[in-house]
């Protein structure tokens, strides 16, 4: 007799089902797993063997074959633990042949015979609701099982609670959703920062359109803490987002204790990240920086300090909002729908402009350190700032009245008119949020451009040697400064402020 019970493969954010067969024959004992396992499924067996054997059961002393089915597809990770040890529990005779008929289940097995946490319940939870299945899970995971709305979720805190629940001397209490507490008080205020007013207006600019932002200035001007604060100016994921970030999350195990979050991710590597940490990749091809910041913000402070080849690979998810990782044993794809904000000083000393302390190699230090950035992903960056020194006198002044609140309410205000302009259009196949993700005639039905802002637009694209890219990307912001005053155009006014903001090819020599 075969016995079988459903588990699941992980490719990219996508979820392949997987058949796990178990027989036992007669012949010489012993326990062979096949179906293209890797180390971690390889050493399943003595998992299985030590958890059944902390509960008084053995192995029969027979020959053992425990097939992971399709036999074509890599089987990745520790979560096929607990499938095959109830397959064999059903194949010895203990559990009833057909009673996980109705299951999928994940999960890792310690050897007193708990049941561990392990990555990808979530999406495990989503695609068997999708199957008609529920799902067998840790018990500690259950609380982010919950959420797929299944309700038939079995979170077993150790293998016996579970064959205890099968023969139904125990009865195991469904799971609830768990959220994690988000409170705004602890965010990072605006009213922190003293000065930097028109830095604060493109940072309100680029919340309320979700447009990228580069950011430039000598050491201690507050770039950094211009970036820290602009998560709390973003609107909360609604539900349809909270699932989409946190199946990432779930897929790299960075759900703290199994519980969703409304906040927007907000990542900031360092800039000795490598290309497979920033994008994806690595042996199992786990999501990358720009991947986990999926609908959030992806910070990359001393922007020329990261690898050239490492930004560069920047560019493909920033246009697509996609990263496609490829490499010869995988191809997989994760969502990438990020705001890319960075920082950076203008030279390496960060006193290019300031005479007083500009090293004897200015500007040509200022040139050399730019350089490290190419053409097309500055171009790709919505709002290019200045971010001056702060004066002494500015220190001195009392907190500004005006904090993140304020900001937070005028964002959601420009956010809710777009949630309502793009309501049902896509693209790509991804829906479209908000401003900075319009493109071709999408875009140009929204912006309703007067004559007295198309003609400066064409002139200035013409001085500013402006790129197509470049040229649509001054539309978007302009739709955003639009959509911040509840206009329903968008005017000359709008169209040259969205201007200040970009540059030309060369960043600024001081």
């Amino acid at each position: 007799m075969v016995a079988r019970i459903q588990t699941v493969a992980f490719q990219g954010i996508d979820v392949l089902p997987v058949d796990v067969q178990v027989q036992i024959a007669a012949g010489m004992p012993a326990f062979t797993l096949v179906g293209l396992p890797d180390k971690a499924v390889g050493e399943s067996r003595e998992r299985v063997r030590a958890a059944l054997g902390a509960i008084g059961l053995a192995l029969p002393p027979k020959r053992i074959v425990v097939n992971l089915a399709p036999a074509d597809l890599p089987k990745e990770g520790s979560h096929y633990d607990l499938p095959i040890a109830l397959g064999l529990l059903a194949a010895m005779g203990v559990l009833p042949s057909d009673a996980m008929d109705d299951y999928v289940a994940l999960g890792e097995l310690a050897l007193d015979g708990a049941v561990g946490m392990v990555a990808g319940v979530l999406p495990a939870a989503i695609a068997a609701n999708a199957m008609d299945k529920g799902l067998i899970c840790p018990a500690v995971a259950g609380g982010e099982a919950a959420w797929a709305g299944g309700g038939n979720v079995l979170a077993a805190p150790d293998l016996l609670a579970l064959i205890n629940h099968f023969k139904g001397s125990q009865v195991l209490p469904s799971p609830q959703p768990l959220a994690a507490e988000d409170s705004q008080e602890t965010a990072p205020d605006l009213r922190d920062i003293k000065g930097q007013e028109s830095a604060k207006r493109a940072l309100e600019v680029a919340a309320a359109g979700g447009h990228n932002l580069l950011m430039v200035g000598p050491p201690g001007a507050g770039k950094s803490m211009l970036a820290q604060r602009l998560p709390g100016l973003l609107p909360p994921l609604d539900p349809a987002e909270i699932l989409e970030v946190s199946m990432i999350a779930s897929l790299a195990g960075q759900l703290p204790d199994g519980k969703l979050t409304r906040r927007r991710p907000f990542r900031n590597p360092h800039h000795s990240a490598s290309m497979a940490a920033l994008i994806g990749g690595g042996l199992r091809a786990k999501p990358g920086e720009v991947s986990l910041a999926h609908l959030g913000v992806l910070f990359l402070d001393e922007l020329p300090e990261f690898s050239r080849q490492v930004l560069d690979s920047l560019r493909q998810p920033l246009e697509t909002g996609r990263a496609v990782v490829a490499r010869a044993n995988a191809h997989v794809s994760y969502p990438a729908r990020v705001q890319l904000v960075a920082a950076m000083n203008p030279c390496r000393c960060g006193y290019l402009a300031d005479p007083a302390q500009a090293c004897s190699r200015a500007p040509k230090c200022g040139a050399d350190y730019q350089s490290k950035l190419s053409g097309p992903l500055l171009d790709r960056m919505d709002l290019h700032i200045e971010v001056p020194a702060v004066e002494a006198a500015d220190l001195a002044l009392p907190p500004p009245r005006e904090g993140s609140a304020a900001v937070a309410s005028r964002v959601a205000a420009a956010r809710e008119i777009q949630r309502q302009r793009y309501a049902g259009q896509s693209l790509g196949g991804a829906p479209v949020r908000s401003n900075a993700e319009a493109d071709g005639e999408l875009l140009e039905a929204v912006v309703a451009l007067d004559a007295p802002g198309r003609t400066l637009l064409t002139q200035a694209a013409d001085n500013l040697r402006l790129t197509a890219r470049g040229y649509h990307r001054v539309l978007r912001v302009a739709r955003t400064l639009a959509d911040l005053e509840a206009a329903a155009g968008v005017k000359r006014t709008h169209i040259a402020e969205a201007l200040s903001y970009r540059r030309p090819n060369q960043l600024r020599q001081g």
